[in-house]
């Protein structure tokens, strides 16, 4: 039994290594299928996000639906309980042990199984595809497609797509040697059918006896600030600035500002955050949790963060480019 499985699994695994580069027109239909079916398709599942020795398991429900858009519930089966509801881009958090309900709004679209900050096109600038063949992901046959970067300022990324509707079942986040930093996969799906958008919109209408929160996040214009962030790494574009409100560290005190430049090149994604220094023990330094890397610098009287799914070389690249020249 066991050598079966294993050569039925070596098997599989031969055949979807053995790839061939696609054109870029079929390879970017692919990327925009994906997108476009998070958004177009009914799915509910459970999901496994793994990274290192850390295993978390999701369910979610989608409903798209024909004139009042699609709905969305997110909920953690592991650890302490979380459940997120959707309408379009009006977002409620729900913290059972704080009695706690977060409204929001929607900043990006690019959450599993959403993939894209952007066209497929703009994608293919700065990845080159391979078509790897045909796959299970959850008992549905996929496609797979591995995107390698052009240069050594990003990790490569292994998609499984339904055959079918594209919707993406498995993404993978690979290092220079191959190897998987993160992983995000569905182990059961439904995709299809009739859902019913009941259950998520009148949970979204219960928030009676809630402690309901509302960040106040802004817009926000880094570059009227000062701030000159000008990478020099293709393919990498601003595509959104926020201020945040952060707790101050003194009790008493007002919050602090917060201001977040996010960049993409459609698939990782770069933060930079510039706060006030405050009295603190903080430290310039550098560190990573699987693919995700962060650096602190410190630029005058304002500590610097970057945040991002690239390797460490990226983001000190992206931080010598970091200037501040305050207005007279």
């Amino acid at each position: 039994m066991v050598c079966a499985a294993a050569l039925l699994c070596a098997a599989s695994a031969s055949f979807a290594d053995s790839g061939h580069a696609p054109d870029r027109k079929t390879a970017a239909n692919l990327l925009n299928r994906i997108q476009e079916a998070a958004q177009q398709q009914n799915y509910e599942g459970t999901f496994l996000y793994q990274r290192g020795a850390t295993v978390q398991s999701s369910r979610i429900t989608h409903v798209a639906t024909h004139g009042d858009g699609d709905y969305e519930s997110l909920e953690s089966l592991d650890g302490a309980p979380r459940r997120m509801l959707r309408h379009d881009d009006d977002m409620l958090t729900f913290v059972p042990e704080r009695h706690l309900l977060v409204m929001e709004h929607r900043q990006s679209k690019d959450s599993f199984p959403s993939l894209l900050a952007t066209s497929g096109d703009q994608v293919l600038a700065v990845y080159e595809p391979k078509l790897l063949g045909t796959d299970r992901v959850a008992g549905i046959e996929s496609q797979v497609i591995e995107l390698d970067p052009k240069d050594s300022y990003r990790f490569a990324y292994k998609l499984w797509a339904d055959a079918k509707t594209g919707l993406l079942l498995r993404a993978q986040t690979l290092d220079p040697d191959g190897q998987v930093l993160e992983q995000l996969s569905f182990s059961q799906v439904r995709i299809g059918g009739a859902i019913d958008k009941a259950s998520i919109a009148n949970g979204m209408r219960a928030t009676a006896g809630w402690n309901v929160v509302r960040p106040p996040v802004q817009p926000v214009d880094l570059q009227a600030q000062g701030w000159q962030i000008k990478p020099t790494i293709p393919g990498f574009r601003l595509i959104r600035e926020l201020r945040r409100p952060m707790a101050s560290s003194e009790q008493g005190q007002p919050p602090i500002p917060v201001d977040q430049a996010v960049f993409s090149d459609g698939l990782a994604a770069i933060s930079v955050f510039v706060e006030p220094i405050e009295k603190n023990s903080r430290k310039e330094g550098a560190g990573n949790n699987g693919a995700t890397h962060v650096l602190v610098k410190r630029r005058g009287d304002f500590w610097i963060t970057l945040l991002g799914e690239v390797p460490q070389a990226t983001l000190q690249q992206f931080a010598s480019t970091i200037e501040y020249k305050p207005s007279k």
